[in-house]
């Protein structure tokens, strides 16, 4: 007997029961399939223009750079430009996502390689499965398209969005991220990201990058 199970035969021994009674199962699947919905903050509960402008104020107040573009095909342009205007080497490293391997990064100076990071990139880039208002996270799944090692081992992180991905709520990602991908083939790791890593510990002061990204930068491509 596991201890888990020698823990729930000591609480079936204290109710004065055997776990197997026929009620007791069709009231828990009851109660489970019926379960209550939690609270969601009424911030997030906006649409259109308006999401989009709480999205980037809230990303922004977590010290996230925010820039949108109207097609992805103006990505790798403005990615070349953040990382010049920031004095960093034009290198790249991006999963097999194919809404990035498609965009023209041939038209740029960019290094681009692809594959999971090891943890001597500098840059990587990413497409999120999604966005959030309420608090200006992106919410990145695990895999080959988007490996989760790009999220922290590199310094500067640029995540590509959809602006159509961008929900007002938690909730309402995790409902997609469900039906996306089934019960059974969910995604390994899903990560929320709301700006650069940061840290307080030492002496209450702020230090950017102390467990992933010095720099998140996000592309909002809103077609």
């Amino acid at each position: 007997m596991s201890a888990r199970d020698e823990v729930l035969a000591n609480i079936r021994r204290s109710l004065g029961v055997k776990g197997n009674e026929t009620i007791r199962r069709q009231i828990a699947m009851e109660r489970l399939e019926r379960a209550p919905k939690g609270i969601i903050p009424e911030r997030g509960q906006v649409s259109g223009e308006e999401r989009l402008a709480l999205f980037r104020r809230q990303a922004e107040a977590a010290l996230a750079t925010v820039t949108e573009v109207s097609s992805a095909d103006e990505v790798p342009q403005i990615v070349a430009t953040f990382l010049r205007d920031h004095n960093i080497p034009a290198t790249l490293r991006m999963g097999q996502d194919r809404r990035l391997t498609g965009m023209p990064w041939g038209e740029t100076s960019l290094e681009v390689s692809q594959g999971p990071s090891q943890g001597g990139d500098i840059n990587a880039v990413s497409h999120a499965f999604g966005g959030v208002a309420e608090t200006g996270s992106l919410v990145m799944v695990s895999g080959p398209e988007n490996p989760s090692t790009l999220n922290f081992l590199p310094d500067n992180h640029i995540i590509v969005v959809s602006a159509k991905d961008i929900a007002g709520d938690y909730e309402t990602v995790w409902n997609k991220v469900r039906f996306a991908f089934g019960k059974g083939s969910m995604p390994r790791t899903v990560n929320w990201i709301t700006g650069p890593s940061r840290s307080g510990d030492i002496e209450q002061t702020l230090l950017l990058g102390a467990h992933g990204p010095r720099r998140v930068h996000v592309v909002v491509v809103r077609d």
